[in-house]
């Protein structure tokens, strides 16, 4: 452990050129004393670390010394395809990983590339969650990450809503982890094909001494483009007709999505002479299409179908209830 930290710290100066005691203390995550400890080690093993007094001053390294000990260790390696993912990393448990790869990788670039990886960090920066929302709480994604290492069979616990819902228990084959806008998804296999399963709604979870040999036909990048088409056709196979006027028309991106709201223009009327519009709308469930359109408030009026209309006039009534005049 301290080899790697002594290694860890001989990058960051090489990387990064000067740095105080407390600024590396706070990136390997340990106290003050222990870096003068550790520096006082490497220089007794002959690297030519030296310090600056003052404010500004600190450790560095003496001009022209580099260290070609980069090699990677096999965490790191795992890590290195979640580079410039640092919350998703240490989500599943590898941000420490991917930290030392970084630093390795980085010291083992020329100098002029090594300058232009640092701009592009300074200067573009991944934030996979949307606006106003946190993400899902996943208790068990280290688990499911770790079997999913493994090959190794779990039993599930899962909150489904369809076609029925309620609590269900499987016993799951994993094959991989999808970060889709935030949300993590498992793609597993069980008695049948692959299927999906929203990680935050797996209620508990119980690795099995069962090991499973993985498909080598499965291919999780293809597996889940054609889930994706699949499940927004899906959405299409159903729509609502309403009513809008020109502030729900412009509101409808932000409501339903770019892609849903594409799909409504395609149908669009022309405004009637009350200036309102007509048009379909992708239909998913009643109670997922209600909630998006109730944002619009009385920019958008439901026609069809029957249930989506009584949806919605049971809970606006309930509503009013709450605010009577």
């Amino acid at each position: 452990m301290r080899a790697s930290r002594l290694l860890s710290l001989l990058l960051l100066l090489q990387n990064r050129g000067r740095m105080s005691a407390t600024q590396l203390a706070a990136e390997l995550e340990v106290t003050t004393r222990t870096i003068y400890r550790d520096v006082e080690a490497l220089t007794s093993a002959g690297i030519p670390i030296y310090a600056e007094p003052g404010p500004a001053g600190g450790y560095q390294l003496m001009d022209g010394y580099r260290t070609r000990l980069t090699g990677l260790t096999a965490g790191e390696a795992d890590s290195l395809f979640l580079t410039g993912l640092p919350q998703p990393a240490a989500d599943l448990g590898l941000g420490a990983h991917l930290a030392a790869a970084e630093l390795k990788l980085m010291a083992a670039l020329p100098t002029p590339y090594r300058e232009a990886s640092a701009r592009i960090r300074q200067r573009f920066h991944l934030d996979a969650p949307g606006w106003y929302r946190e993400p899902d709480p996943v208790p068990h994604l280290l688990a499911l990450a770790d079997a999913l290492w493994q090959d190794q069979a779990v039993e599930v616990r899962y909150r489904r809503w369809s076609p029925r819902p309620g609590e269900v228990t499987r016993r799951l084959h994993p094959l991989g982890l999808v970060l889709k806008a935030g949300v993590w998804y498992l793609i597993a296999a069980g008695n049948d094909q692959p299927r999906t399963y929203r990680v935050s709604a797996i209620t508990e979870l119980r690795p099995l001494p069962e090991r499973f040999t993985r498909p080598d036909s499965f291919d999780l990048a293809t597996f889940w483009q054609t889930h994706v088409e699949h499940y927004e056709q899906a959405n299409t196979d159903q729509v609502a007709t309403v009513r809008l006027t020109r502030n729900g028309l412009t509101a409808l991106p932000d409501i339903l999505g770019p892609k849903a709201a594409r799909l409504a223009l395609r149908t669009l009327t022309p405004a009637d002479p009350d200036g309102w519009y007509q048009a379909t709308i992708p239909l998913e469930t009643v109670t997922h299409a209600a909630a998006a359109l109730l944002r619009l408030g009385a920019d958008v009026q439901v026609l069809a179908p029957t249930d989506l209309v009584i949806h919605m006039t049971n809970t606006i009534q309930a509503m009013r209830h709450l605010y009577p005049t």
